[in-house]
């Protein structure tokens, strides 16, 4: 698969539908994973980020509409509801928790994957030039390499993995935990140090950064011109 595949969480407490839909959806090319109720859901959300979320509204212990109010509360990863035919109440209240869309069981999995797509198409991941400039930084990350004031500096995976990732969102603020989850590193001490040698790298002035700032108390955002 290539790196733009969109990855999909479906949560369902019906093995054959969670085990279909996820059958469906990779044979048009997405990357799937299932859970099979909302504190497996949390799981997997807590390790890997999603596009979307496929969520059955009605599963024991916690509800699908429970778990789309913890999501949404700080996570706007779209979710579509799938809720049992007639369930008027609990589409209304899926909607006003947040949720993006809902269809109703039994479903047409051609419908389910047009939902899937409305909502994507919205939401599309950009697609990375190989060359970007951050500043006077050309950052080349296919070469691995920066180039700022006629110097050529070389960056790491690591560096590459969180880089990618800030260009994908510019604006958007990276707290330690996520930077971490990205390179698999949970020592905040260590991210703070890789944060610094970035800086080196891309600031004409890595004291008064300007374009990979710190957010007191949130953690870093990488602006662009």
């Amino acid at each position: 698969m290539n790196k733009n595949t969109f990855h999909i969480l479906v949560v369902d407490d019906d093995d054959r539908i969670r085990e279909l839909v996820k059958e469906y959806l990779e044979e048009k090319k997405f990357l799937v994973t299932s859970a099979k109720d909302a504190f497996d859901a949390k799981k997997k959300l807590e390790i890997i980020k999603f596009d979307i979320i496929i969520l059955d509204i009605m599963m024991p212990g916690k509800s699908g509409l429970d778990l789309t109010k913890e999501i949404k509360e700080n996570n706007p990863i779209p979710i579509i509801l799938l809720t049992a035919k007639g369930e008027t109440q609990n589409r209304i209240e899926g909607l006003e928790l947040g949720a993006d869309d809902y269809l109703g069981k039994p479903f047409n999995p051609k419908e389910l994957l047009l939902r899937i797509k409305n909502i994507l198409s919205k939401v599309q991941k950009p697609i990375l030039s190989d060359e970007i400039y951050i500043g006077n930084a050309l950052v080349n990350l296919k070469k691995s390499d920066i180039k700022i004031n006629d110097k050529l500096i070389k960056i790491n995976p690591q560096e590459i993995k969180v880089l990618s990732k800030m260009l994908e969102s510019p604006g958007k603020v990276f707290s330690r935990e996520d930077i971490g989850k990205i390179i698999n590193i949970s020592k905040e001490r260590t991210i703070d140090v890789m944060i610094t040698r970035l800086r080196q790298k891309i600031e004409t002035n890595p004291k008064n950064p300007k374009y990979l700032q710190t957010i007191r108390g949130a953690g870093y955002v990488l602006w662009i011109e």
